[in-house]
């Protein structure tokens, strides 16, 4: 199926050939449907263009995986992307997290908006960085605020992904 980049927004347009990217957004919870289009992040539309399922055109020319991976890599999101398809391939359903200050927000199985809040909030943090501690209890604080898990993912210089989850206690 093919879809257009755009601006850092990958694009499939909806007409009667292309049920099945409606069928992404309603079953797999795949970016925002509109009426004639579905838009979709770059490491959504990274995450689909790797396993097969849409190709990706840029100004009418056929992108490589490899191209988009380096765009993911430009904007400094490739562990962002790494947490996401781990993520996805263990079946969660994913959508972002921004309004909470975190990369994502996570849903088991069969969840997602509309049915049901997310369990956890997902913050991806990189072994060579430094969290202020200030920082940390904010993240810890705003997912409790909001009756969710906190779950950290760390991602080390191998590119290998620790997941911690955080839970606040009174003592």
């Amino acid at each position: 199926m093919r879809a257009d980049l755009y601006d850092e927004i990958v694009t499939i347009k909806i007409d009667a050939n292309s049920q099945r990217a409606v069928s992404f957004n309603q079953k797999s919870q795949f970016g925002r449907l509109s009426e004639d289009k579905l838009e979709l992040s770059l490491i959504e539309a990274c995450y689909l263009f790797e396993s097969g399922r849409i190709d990706i055109y840029e100004n009418d020319e056929k992108c490589e995986v490899s191209y988009i991976l380096d765009l993911i890599r430009e904007r400094d999101i490739y562990g962002k992307y790494l947490v996401y398809k781990d993520l996805k391939n263990r079946g969660y359903i994913i959508k972002t997290g921004f309004k909470y200050g975190s990369e994502f927000r996570l849903y088991d199985r069969g969840g997602g908006p509309g049915k049901g809040h997310s369990d956890y909030l997902v913050k991806v943090l990189y072994e060579t960085g430094d969290v202020p501690v200030l920082d940390f209890a904010s993240y810890i604080r705003v997912s409790h605020g909001v009756n969710k898990k906190l779950l950290l993912a760390v991602v080390d210089d191998d590119l290998d992904i620790t997941y911690y989850n955080v839970e606040w206690t009174r003592p």
